[in-house]
């Protein structure tokens, strides 16, 4: 089991956070969420979470926070306004010092909550939201960007807050969303472990894995690994000894994952589909190279700083913030984005590794991700930014 984040020490008197999200089913932005409201409670904070609920909430209430079901999923107008005036009169009731927004339609009614209570409101920009035609929904993005201060989730990310928001750049604060290094150690990958995920998957102990985790949807760059692997086998004479894992779930979009698996047999690559995988420090570990191949950047890309824990290879695309993350030829590498053959080289680098290469490309990622991309170091951060803004609202308050 992972280790309990190490408490942080406020500097200013113990307070109530209250954040709000969709719902607590499963993400990125989910995991986030437990991992502050955690930190929250073990550094002697009050730590609430308002979502439409989900399976997570048990796992947030074991780690000492409180959950309050309302409908923060929906994107009806009239719904948004009632969840505010019921969030306003929480705010009052649970005295909530701060309103932390995660998500866009939740955001709407917490900035009025918070406005009309009279607590401070951040933000977390999670991701680069689309603009719609015309740019028509950039209005309802713009929330994202309106908290006292902006949390961006990687400098890609702050780059996009300033040009695409005109978000001045000292009311950012850049944290990278946090791995937990203590559940992606390789030292804590048992025998039995590695073993039921090979035995499951099939694995044999010749010829190469490559694994490729993310959902199965359009711009997660399947097709692009699938070229890639159908170049490596082109220039092996028709002969390849890849087999790829595709590691991810359809969500009802069962014909793209037929797609997939089509044009796999098509190209003559090896791809297997998991849809779910119970144990993925495991599965890291029985793969010879990690790859994203988004097509799109990514906000900061969770799979890349995971599998570098792990002390795994690693090749991802050179947009968005697998940039932050990867140290090309050091820790991983990067390859054209979209670009079949360029992904193809980066892979041949990647599997014509020798023993003392893959040892000295481990240590250098695992150290990386240990000290720039820990859950520890993300949740620390976030609680610098509470602290910022709390502190500037009580000076505010003794001025007046």
């Amino acid at each position: 089991m992972a280790n309990a984040t190490p408490p942080a020490t406020p500097s200013v008197a113990s307070k109530t956070v209250l954040q709000v999200v969709p719902n607590l089913i499963s993400g990125g932005v989910e995991r986030g969420t437990i991992d502050v409201a955690q930190a929250l409670v073990q550094a002697g904070w009050g730590a609430l979470v308002v979502s439409a609920g989900g399976p997570m909430v048990r796992e947030l209430e074991r780690a000492g926070a409180e959950h309050i079901t309302l409908p923060l999923n929906t994107k009806n107008p009239f719904a948004i306004r009632k969840n505010a005036e019921t969030l306003a009169a929480l705010i009052r009731e649970q005295k909530v010092d701060l309103v932390h927004a995660r998500s866009r339609a939740p955001a709407w009614s917490a900035r009025e909550a918070a406005k009309t209570a009279g607590v401070p409101f951040v933000t977390t920009f999670h991701g680069v939201y689309g603009l719609g035609p015309f740019g028509i929904k950039k209005l309802y993005n713009r929330v994202m960007a309106d908290g006292e201060l902006v949390i961006a989730v990687s400098e890609f990310i702050r780059d996009h807050l300033m040009q695409e928001y005109k978000v001045p750049v000292e009311r950012i604060r850049v944290i990278h969303r946090g791995v937990d290094v203590e559940l992606y150690d390789a030292n804590r990958i048992s025998p039995t472990r590695l073993i039921q995920v090979t035995s499951k998957w099939r694995i044999q102990e010749s010829g190469h894995v490559v694994m490729l985790p993310g959902r199965l949807t359009s711009w997660k760059g399947h097709e692009v690994l699938i070229d890639a692997i159908a170049e490596l086998k082109r220039r092996g004479g028709g002969q390849s000894d890849i087999r790829c894992i595709m590691v991810g779930q359809d969500h009802g979009r069962t014909r793209h994952r037929d797609y997939i698996t089509r044009y796999a047999a098509a190209r003559g690559a090896d791809v297997h589909i998991v849809d779910d995988c119970k144990d993925l420090p495991a599965a890291y570990m029985a793969t010879d190279v990690v790859v994203s191949a988004s097509t799109r950047p990514e906000a900061f890309g969770r799979v890349v700083a995971e599998a570098q824990a792990m002390g795994r290879p690693v090749v991802a695309p050179s947009h968005g913030g697998a940039q932050e993350i990867i140290v090309p030829g050091v820790t991983g590498w990067l390859f054209t984005p979209s670009d079949p053959v360029s992904l193809a080289d980066a892979l041949d680098r990647a599997l014509r590794l020798n023993q003392d290469e893959r040892i000295r490309i481990a240590n250098a990622a695992i150290a990386r991700a240990r000290e720039l991309f820990s859950k520890t170091e993300m949740c620390a951060k976030t609680l610098e930014v509470y602290n910022e803004v709390l502190a500037k609202h009580a000076a505010s308050a003794s001025v007046t």
